[in-house]
This record gives structure tokens, sequence and C-alpha cells, in this order.
């Protein structure tokens, strides 16, 4: 039996997964059973199979990028769906992880690349915020919210699901008019402007991204409120005065694990005595880990999640209380479906703006990252952090109050 046999021969037990190769009969491996796909793939050539028991995340991807990898029966993510489906998180089982050799070589390398000096994190945030934002336009909702959105209902439109996220978020923030908001990584500006639209504070956003920039600043400016929303190019780092709140969503997951202290100290000197802080992240449930390769190469370098663990010993010790910590946990895999089909039907498109090679990287990332948060061991973390205990009541009520109000007073998207 050869090496991809025999590893999906383990990695198939439930649904059916059909393998078409050269100069080989048909394999099929598992049992069909309802809620698993049955899937067909064919490999190009000879090699594909070599490619994918070497590195398998790493292998599958390119292949699949490259045509080599073709799934002639369903398509990409019911591939990645029937094998996650085969190994949830909980079920604590491994048949998918390389060997420890592999993964302690690659935990050597990721704490290289996670160090994240300023430099090298505008490169990385490029690399991706900084494609053609008619991308963007094409699987985004209409107020770019590229972070997990809050399904009150999984039916729920992905355009209401990010409009009800910014009023969960909005509510754990206890905003007055006139404060002053640090809005870290604001992408195209949507949080900012919500802020400001519905509690009168004035925000600063600030963004690695030229391009999410330009865009943030022409809404700025078409509002009519660019002298109490104002965005810069700036890093974290370099952000100077006193914040009433702040705010950051989707960005520390391009901090890199050896600056997370200093990120969490830097927010502790910018915030008020009396100030709130709400970090929404991308985490993983388990322990400490690394971020596999393909991702790495094609999608975020730099880019890492982690675990609860790391996000608390990072300020630990920093004086700042955490007054309230949220799991989200299918959430993005329901925002992630969302863009999957956007993409699909966006295809000819964004096939004529790159070429099929992206189209196919593309919907490999959103069907994997997808399964990562409904099989496997990713979920959204939004952590509450205070520099005086009683600077948020001492109950939840203000926040579910809060967002009922912001949810009543704003029409269905």
């Amino acid at each position: 039996m050869s090496l991809i046999d025999m590893f999906l021969s383990r990695a198939v037990k439930r649904g059916r997964l059909t393998l078409l190769r050269p100069g080989a009969q048909p394999a099929t491996f598992g049992t069909p059973e309802p809620g698993y796909p049955e899937v067909t793939i064919r490999f190009a050539d000879k090699r594909v199979a070599m490619a994918i028991a070497r590195n398998p995340a790493l292998g599958a991807g390119e292949c699949f990028m490259h045509g080599r990898l073709i799934v002639e029966q369903g398509d990409i993510r019911d591939l990645v769906n029937l094998l996650t489906a085969n190994d949830k998180w909980e079920s604590g089982q491994d048949n998918l992880d390389p060997s420890w050799f592999s993964r302690a070589a690659g935990a050597v390398k990721h704490r290289l690349d996670r160090v994240n000096m300023e430099r090298r994190s505008k490169r990385n945030v490029a690399h991706h915020y900084d494609l053609s934002g008619r991308l963007y336009d094409l699987f985004l909702d209409r107020d770019k919210q590229y972070s997990c959105a809050y399904f009150t209902d999984p039916a729920n439109s992905l355009e209401q699901a990010q409009l009800d996220k910014l009023a969960h978020i909005a509510a754990k923030l206890a905003l007055r008019p006139g404060m002053r908001v640090l809005d870290i990584g604001c992408g195209w500006g949507g949080m900012a402007l919500y802020l400001n639209r519905h509690f009168g504070v004035e925000v600063l956003g600030v963004t690695l991204s030229e391009e999410q920039l330009k865009v943030a600043r022409e809404r700025a400016e078409a509002a009519g409120v660019a002298d109490k929303v104002r965005f810069e190019l700036i890093d974290y780092r370099r952000v100077t005065g006193s914040f009433d709140r702040i705010v950051s969503v989707g960005m520390f997951e391009h901090v890199g694990p050896p600056q997370y202290r200093t990120f969490f100290r830097k927010c502790r000197d910018l915030l008020a005595d009396d100030g709130v802080m709400l970090l929404h992240s991308i985490g993983r449930m388990g322990a400490p880990g690394v971020t596999d390769d393909w991702t790495v190469k094609y999608i975020f370098p730099g880019g890492y999640n982690p675990a609860l663990s790391e996000i608390v010993r990072a300020y630990e010790g920093l004086r700042l209380f955490p007054t309230d910590v949220e799991v989200l946990r299918l959430h993005y895999s329901w925002t992630l479906d969302n863009w999957y089909d956007r993409t699909v039907a966006a295809k000819d498109e964004i096939v004529a703006l790159y070429d099929e090679n992206f189209y196919r990287m593309w919907t490999f990332y959103l069907a994997g990252a997808a399964a990562a948060f409904r099989n496997g061991g990713l979920c959204n973390y939004q952590v509450q952090l205070c520099k005086s205990r009683t600077a948020v009541p001492v109950t939840r009520d203000y926040m579910f109050d809060g967002e009922r109000a912001l949810r009543e007073s704003a029409p269905s998207a």
C-alpha cells in the first residue's frame, strides 16, 4: 500500500473519498454516511501523492492551486470538510499531524518567523491587505468587515451578522459621547465610523495597509466626519496620547508572540485610568502551536493565532483587570462559508483580476479556514481589559442592554 493510501485510509472513515490517479485503479476510502460528503479527486501526475505525503497541508494546497489535484465530485470545501470532520479537534485524534520531527522543526521556524518587528509587520500586512480592493468588494459585506461576524441566527445574512458584530463589540466598550477611541488595525474604517455615528465619539484608526487607509479616509470624508474620525498609516507602537477606549478587531493575529507583551504594555500606556479595552482575535482552543506552512507562505506571512494562555500571560503583571472573556466558536465558520459562496459566485471576475491559480488559492484558504472553526481547534476570543476594577458595571447586563438598543435602533441589513 502506498503512503497516500495509508494516509487516506486512516484519515477517512466516515463519508467516502474516491481517488483517481495515473497508472492505478480507482481507490475508495471510508463508508457513506449521512452528513458526511462524498468526494472524488484526481491526481494529474504521479508526483502529487509524494508532495502531499511529505507535507499534507502545504502539498495539498499547492497541488490544488496549480491544478494538479482536481476535485471532480464535490468541491474543495467538500474535500476539506470530509477530512476535518473525520478528525475533529475535540476527538483528540492526531491522524493528520505530521511527524514529531516535522512539528519540532516547524516550531523553530515559526518562532523565528513570528518576531514581527515594525518593518516586517508592514510588509506582511501589504502581502494580504493590499490586494485589489475589487477582490474584497466581491466577497465581503457592504461595510467591508474582514473579521468574524456575529450570527444571532445562523440563517442571517452576512450583512446583518456583521452589523450585529459591531453592536456586540460597541456594547462591551460602554461608550459615552465625547470619548476618545483608538481603533488598532482599523481595516477599511467600518468600526470607527459605526462608533462615531452611534455614540458621537472621536476615533483614531491606525493601520499598516495603504489600500485600507485610502478607503477609510474616503469613507470618513464622504460621511462628513473626517474631523472626528481620523485614520493614520502608523504602527501601534508609535501611537501617542490618551484614549478612553481601545478596540482592536482582527489585528492581534499579526502581532507575533514575541511582541504580545509590547502590545499590551503599549495599550495600557495609552489607556486612560478609567479606560476600557476590547480585543477581538482569532485564537486556538488548545495549547500554543504553530501556523501551518501553506497559510504562512501564501496567505498570512507572520500570522499566528494565539492560545488563550498566551494572551493571558502577555498582560499578566501589567495591572490590567480582565473584566470579561467571551469565546465565539462557530461564528467564524458561518462567516467564512458566506465569503466562500460569494467568491465562487464571482469566479469569472476574480480570475480576470488575477488568474485561475489565485482563484483556487483563495477558495482553498476560505474552505480550510471555515473547516478549522467548524471541526478544528480555532475560535474567536473577545477579551475586555480595564485599568480600574470599577471602569465597567459589575454585572454584564449593560452589555445585553446596550447591544439590544443598538440593534433595535438600526435598520435590518
